[in-house]
């Protein structure tokens, strides 16, 4: 059959079959999904125990609630932020901090503190390195943005996240930041571990049969918001990771990747009142001020909240 043949075919099914007016833009990308499909199952010879296990598959990662872990396992989410950056450029927003994927287990709600925040429970405490991170948030001109609100969240030693985990305490790693006046945020935390997609799951068996491994750096999350200017969705990856530059999730880009910097002085373990060296990690984020020229940067999708 050639491709001309099934598209006619799939538009006596979608556009010619319809009996009521329908929705354009669902009918072109179903036009388009649907013949796209058919097209691969005619030109790579697909068999029907072959699309019935695809379908079985997509089941099961829909049960599992991995099709938003499928997403970036396959590039998928990293080719939208592709064409958000090429969407920017067009509209001449150029510089700033790199976006980078959301990720399927931001949850919203996490308690809002001012100008400093503890993320961690302290139950991994003892076996965590403490880690302290601050930075300013700044505008496209270069000054602060006060009350700049930075949303930020990651895994637990385990690579587990609060919520999805409910053997951790609600909101354990989460936390809103509003800046201070000068538009600066602090926060303590422990390190991040890397993790790798759930064991058996419909993603590792998908990245397995490919060839490829479902490992991720250890990276923080953060959204960054203020008014009059255009959200930012983005995440840091911890330097001197195993995985850093090898992300199963394509998320890793340069400008994310600051230096960690491991504090063993006395006083100043002592003036953080610890007991133990710790981390630190400086951190500036850029955002843009809103633009009608380019696209918008609040992205609706179906999120946790508590």
């Amino acid at each position: 059959m050639t491709h001309n043949d099934i598209d006619k075919l799939v538009h006596s099914w979608i556009v010619a079959a319809a009996d009521r007016p329908a929705d354009p833009r669902v009918r072109d990308i179903t036009v388009r999904l649907v013949g796209d499909l058919c097209k691969a199952i005619e030109d790579l010879d697909i068999q029907p125990a072959e699309f019935w296990k695809g379908l079985e598959f997509l089941s099961a990662a829909g049960a599992a609630n991995e099709l938003g872990l499928l997403a970036p396992g396959l590039g998928l989410e990293r080719f939208l932020d592709i064409r958000a950056d090429e969407a920017d450029a067009k509209a001449g927003i150029e510089g700033g901090t790199p976006r980078t994927i959301e990720g399927p287990l931001y949850v919203a709600g996490a308690p809002v503190c001012h100008g400093c925040a503890r993320l961690d429970d302290g139950t991994e405490a003892e076996q965590g390195e403490v880690l302290f991170m601050q930075g300013t948030v700044y505008g496209d001109n270069g000054t602060p943005v006060p009350g700049a609100r930075v949303e930020v969240w990651h895994a637990n030693l385990l690579g587990n996240y609060s919520h999805f985990d409910r053997t951790q305490s609600p909101f354990n790693l989460r936390r809103t930041i509003v800046a201070d006046e000068q538009g600066r945020y602090r926060l303590r935390t422990i390190m991040p571990k890397g993790y790798g997609c759930p064991p058996g799951g419909s993603t590792a068996t998908l990245l397995d049969l490919l060839g490829r491994h479902g490992q991720r750096p250890a990276h923080i999350h953060f959204f960054v918001s203020a008014e009059g200017h255009r959200k930012l969705t983005t995440q840091i990856n911890i330097d001197g990771d195993e995985y850093l530059w090898d992300d199963f999730a394509f998320a890793s880009r340069e400008g994310l990747v600051p230096p960690v910097v491991r504090v063993s002085d006395p006083a100043a373990i002592a003036a953080k009142g610890l007991d133990k060296p710790f981390a630190s990690i400086d951190f500036d984020f850029s955002l843009h001020a809103d633009s009608a020229a380019a696209p918008a940067t609040e992205v609706e999708r179906l999120r946790a909240a508590a």
